[in-house]
This record gives C-alpha cells, structure tokens and sequence, in this order.
C-alpha cells in the first residue's frame, strides 16, 4: 500500500535528505545554505504550493534540487526582501 500524502506532511520524514543537501551547497560554497532554505526553496519553486506526493518522489524532489535553481530562489527571495530594500536605499542615501 503506497501512502500519499501532501510534501507539507513529509517533511519530518524529509529531515535526513534537507540536511544532507543543504550540507551539499554548504560543501559547493553557499556556506549559510540552511534545511529551512532548501525547504523554502522546494515549496516555491518545484512544489509551488502543497502537492500531494509519495515519499519517494519528495526525496528525489530534495535530492534533484540543482545549485541554479537554490540560488534562483536565494535572488529572487533577496529582492523581496524589504529589510535588504531599506539597507540598499541606507547605503545608497536614497530612500
């Protein structure tokens, strides 16, 4: 019996897998690569939202993620983030 449930249920079980790759971007460089962000990154950009998968096919998901598609998300996130927006218009003197 395969069980079927939304990635949101499985990440308890996904533990092991987030932090091996993000041990694995830490490896290639991104040293402050966190399982919070790589789980972020999933959820928005190859998940976008809460499918419903089986276990195997989330870990593969956590597994497959690419280093382009991690720092897609990191860029995008970065430009959304209003702190960063206030710290460039800081540094800047613009407002």
């Amino acid at each position: 019996m395969e069980i079927i449930k939304t990635v949101d249920n499985w990440k308890e079980e996904l533990k092991p897998a987030l932090e091996s790759k993000a041990l694995e971007f830490q490896l290639m460089g991104y040293s402050k690569a966190t399982e919070e962000d790589v789980w972020n990154c999933l959820s928005k950009k190859v998940w976008k939202g809460n499918p419903e998968k089986r276990l195997y096919e989330v870990v593969q998901d956590v597994l497959h993620l690419s280093s382009t598609i991690y720092m897609s998300y990191l860029t995008i996130d970065a430009y959304q983030d209003d702190d960063l927006m206030a710290s460039i218009a800081a540094l800047t003197g613009s407002d």
